[in-house]
């Protein structure tokens, strides 16, 4: 016998903003591989464009600076000649790191049923 849960729209709009904050936040083709590239490593911008495939330039400029206004991701410019520029995850985005890990896994077992049917 299946146990009858009362609708309530309160609660649902409860959990569903957070979630559509988080999504705004992550959303488009191109955060999320950066924050996994930005977890194993401190990276320059041309690390950065290497190790993401098919990411123009000026697209990963924009993204860095919309997770760097976030603050999920720290850009630090030292004084050399060239200037070097690095990017680093923060502590903040570092907090991802588990979402991150359980969408890597979701995505894996979605890639086999897909793939076995």
């Amino acid at each position: 016998m299946k146990k009858h849960i009362k609708h309530d729209p309160q609660a649902c709009s409860k959990k569903m903003l957070p979630i559509q904050d988080a999504l705004e936040i992550l959303s488009g083709k191109w955060k999320l591989p950066i924050l996994v590239a930005l977890m194993f490593d401190v990276k320059r911008f041309s690390d950065l464009s290497k190790e993401i495939p098919r990411i123009t330039d000026r697209m990963l400029s924009k993204e860095l600076k919309d997770l760097e206004m976030n603050k999920l991701v720290k850009r630090t410019v030292y004084d050399t000649f060239p200037v070097t520029v690095e990017y680093t995850m923060t502590e903040y985005g570092r907090s991802l790191k588990k979402v991150i890990e359980a969408l890597g896994e979701w995505g894996e077992k979605h890639r086999e049923k897909i793939m076995s049917e």
